[in-house]
């Protein structure tokens, strides 16, 4: 405990003076406050403590509240995974991150934090994963680790929290730990009263176990004395914003309160008595959360693997002059305060930055926190092989819609042995049949601890859906909230590096609906998981359902989303070539330069949205050339090349296939030379288009993008049509490639019921609108 004692107050010191100097020593060009989060970080600094230094192995994982970034850099500086430098830089540019990030920090983060609530749920469906490898024979002998998340108690605000508590209840959570930073301080003021009652009964109905750590070390055994249970009642019955005022208050605030409410009552009155002003504040702020003795019994008490929240109790600012402020959520102490601060806290002038400044037995200190068992195997970043890719190949001899296809391609890998397969884990949130994946379901079963059976099966009922739950099930079903899909699919998509064997996950959901999720999505994207999200049915082509279930913006989402690769493709066939590429690229992790053919960074590998339809269309017959095979992955390729005088181009992304198609013929029956660009990305082409544009402003003169090859023979004079389900932006930029007159089309508005044909009409992207378009375009130009 001493040992922990000389920790806590170390990080404690680091963490604020690391603040503090950002804020007001190092030099700052543009007079913004840096930030840091003084106050939050310190209410966490016993909890880190007694978790990191005592309760943790290192198979444990930690999603660390975003506030408390600062408390866990400090813990790394310490430890050694962190640099003075970096330190130094906190905030600023290559220096320590604002919140801890797998990505960004050079430190041993377990999962980025930063958007509140998603560091929280993701470890429950970390735990989820876990139990999916671990009942695996491939698995080997894979430790069970605690995933583990410190929670602000403002964080409990956001709804995805309720969501993951109730998808882990349904999917026999164990092995996750939540613990609350209950300080009852947030952003804007004080929580409410009687918050941490509803929390229990909420954690208490989704079968936690709830551990209330109200009371630290001190106060317990204050409680023993004479008119201790006094004290304690006065303690239950005080007011969150009355208990936060007093702490800031201090001391000789604390006894004249408590006299006016308990004196005159003989023992309670000589408890107050017998304490100094600072011995009376110390013990009023000892609260269980801020006592690392009490939150070291606390975790060492767990004897079972049931999923355990702790809620502790803890005052915002503990231990610094802005303890207990309602402002303090993001205050900073002074020059003046922190000057009289590092008096107290025994810091020499000029030891600011030193790891051991107040520790008087350095070595045995050292000894001791190089026996630390969660620090002993070092950086806890792992590896797996990567797994090959078996050839894919689909018969294109039909009318076949991309989602059909897609369901096709998971069915022929799940009849098949490769190790591609046996590493496939799929999911979705409710849609598992009407998105295609009924097939592979079927034949893969669905996931879970214990063998559960279907009562259709056993009393032999026909029906499609062969719903049998094993341990060896490759799918796992979710409830319906796409928060849920894109936290699993984060989770399953660090698989590799958290638990050191690879999954390729793989999800599926209403296109619509993406935007549903799009903060976890962008938070499993932030953090580099790997995984496949397959949005479909997308666009107009889900007509009959009207507007709520037709999509518009999704590929711009895709477009603009870091560290996910967005393609929509037409045809089964660009299908069955994008996912063989897609299977591999997931599974990239290189650092080199960009590909000096497209300029896009495929070395580095990434995650993949495939926009897809349920809208059956002609399919163009068997095509073996690499000119196609590889445009399809680049982003494009000709599908009718246009000739040297080409005085139209019409280029169109996924489902419109058809209609642009038609309308190139129309055109080309008056002897107009009429190119079609097949686009399959539009994301891949602009990412490619734009490097190679910073490649030529830094000297790379030769420097041409795949869109820039494909588009560079094209007469000044050709004008172009763009055409896409979807928001004509998507495509409209194409025009600027080369300076090329453009009108794009596609849907801007939210759409109706209907056919899809009247739709098209309706939204101006049929085959008959686009040539009402190239007419206008062309206007008093000779059509020869």
């Amino acid at each position: 405990m001493d040992h922990l004692k000389i920790v806590e107050q170390r990080l404690l010191w680091l963490s604020h003076w690391m603040i503090h100097h950002a804020n007001h020593i190092r030099p700052k060009a543009d007079g913004i406050k840096v930030g840091g989060h003084q106050a939050s970080s310190a209410s966490m600094v016993s909890i880190m403590t007694a978790l990191y230094f005592s309760a943790l192995r290192p198979e444990d994982r930690v999603a660390v509240k975003p506030h408390a970034s600062p408390i866990f850099h400090a813990m790394q500086y310490l430890m050694g995974n962190q640099t003075r430098e970096k330190m130094e830089n906190f905030r600023g540019y290559g220096g320590v991150q604002s919140y801890p990030s797998r990505t960004k920090d050079i430190d041993d983060v377990d999962f980025s934090t930063g958007s509140v609530g998603l560091g929280v749920a993701i470890t429950s469906f970390a735990s989820l994963v876990q139990d999916y490898i671990a009942a695996k024979s491939w698995s080997g002998d894979v430790p069970l680790g605690r995933m583990i998340a410190l929670v602000g108690d403002a964080e409990l605000d956001e709804g995805n929290v309720y969501e993951a508590l109730q998808e882990g209840w349904k999917n026999d959570l164990r092995n996750c730990w939540w613990i609350i930073d209950y300080n009852r301080q947030s952003l804007d003021g004080i929580v409410r009263e009687g918050l941490f009652d509803r929390v229990e009964k909420i954690f208490d109905a989704f079968g936690w176990d709830v551990v209330r750590v109200k009371f630290g070390a001190l106060q317990q055994a204050a409680f023993e004395e004479p008119g201790g249970e006094k004290l304690r009642q006065w303690i239950d019955n005080c007011s969150n914003q009355e208990y936060s005022a007093l702490t800031f208050m201090g001391g000789a605030i604390w006894r004249q309160r408590l006299m006016n409410d308990l004196g005159d009552q003989g023992d309670v009155t000589a408890l107050i008595d017998r304490r100094s002003d600072d011995e009376l504040a110390e013990l009023m702020e000892n609260l269980g959360g801020n006592c690392t003795q009490t939150m070291a019994e606390a975790f060492a008490a767990i004897d079972h693997d049931r999923p355990t929240c702790f809620l502790a109790y803890t005052i915002k600012g503990w231990g610094t002059p802005i303890a207990g402020h309602k402002d303090n959520h993001g205050g900073l102490m002074n020059k003046t305060q922190m000057a009289e601060w590092q008096t107290h806290m025994g810091v020499a002038t000029g030891e600011e930055w030193e790891p051991f400044a107040t520790v008087e037995d350095t070595e045995n200190f050292k000894t001791f926190l190089n026996q630390v068992p969660f620090f002993a195997r070092g950086t806890r970043r792992y590896q797996d092989d990567k797994i090959s890719v078996p050839a894919i190949e689909l018969a294109t001899d039909r009318d076949q819609s991309t989602q059909m296809a897609f369901g096709k391609i998971l069915d022929d890998l799940s009849k098949g042995d490769s190790k591609l397969a046996e590493r496939i884990v799929t999911t979705s949130p409710d849609v598992t049949g009407t998105t295609n994946l009924g097939p592979w379901v079927n034949r893969r079963k669905l996931f879970a601890r214990t063998v559960q059976g279907d009562a259709f099966i056993e009393h032999r009922i026909p029906s499609t859906a062969k719903w049998e739950f094993t341990p060896d099930g490759q799918h796992i079903e979710l409830g319906i909230a796409e928060m849920n899909l894109f936290l699993l699919l984060g989770a399953a998509g660090l698989s590799h590096s958290l638990f050191g064997k690879r999954l390729i996950p793989i999800g599926t959901v209403y296109d619509p609906f993406v935007c549903r999720g799009l903060d976890a999505m962008n938070y499993a994207c932030y953090q580099d998981a790997r995984f496949m999200i397959v949005g479909t049915p997308s666009g107009t082509t889900l007509a009959p359902e009207g507007g709520a279930h037709q999509s518009i913006g999704t590929p711009l989402i895709g477009m603009s989303q870091d560290g996910l690769a967005a393609f929509e493709p037409a045809f089964a066939d660009e299908l069955a070539v994008i996912m063989e590429w897609v299977f591999d690229y997931l599974q990239r992790d290189g650092d080199g330069d960009p590909d000096e053919r497209t300029w896009l960074r495929d070395e580095t590998g990434g995650s993949v949205y495939l926009r897809l339809t349920t809208n059956p269309i002609e399919q163009p017959g068997k095509r073996v050339d690499d000119a196609f095979r590889q445009g399809a992955i680049d982003g494009a390729y000709w599908l009718r090349k246009p000739g040297p005088n080409c005085e139209v181009v019409i280029a169109y992304q996924g489902a419109v296939a058809p209609e642009a198609i038609e309308a190139a013929g129309l055109l080309a029956g008056n002897r107009r030379d009429v190119g079609v660009l097949a686009v399959t990305s539009a994301d891949r082409l602009n990412a490619g288009w734009t490097a190679a544009q910073r490649a030529r402003s830094r000297g790379n003169t030769a420097a041409r993008s795949h869109i820039e090859t494909l588009m560079g023979g094209l007469p000044a004079h050709c004008k172009l049509v763009t055409v896409i389900d979807g928001h004509p932006a998507t495509l409209s930029w194409l025009g600027s490639v080369v300076g090329h007159q453009t009108i794009p089309l596609g849907v801007e508005h939210f759409g109706q019921t209907g056919s899809i044909g009247d739709l098209y009409r309706h939204f101006g992207m049929d085959a008959g609108s686009i040539i009402e378009k190239i007419d206008g375009l062309t206007l008093g130009r000779p059509i020869n």
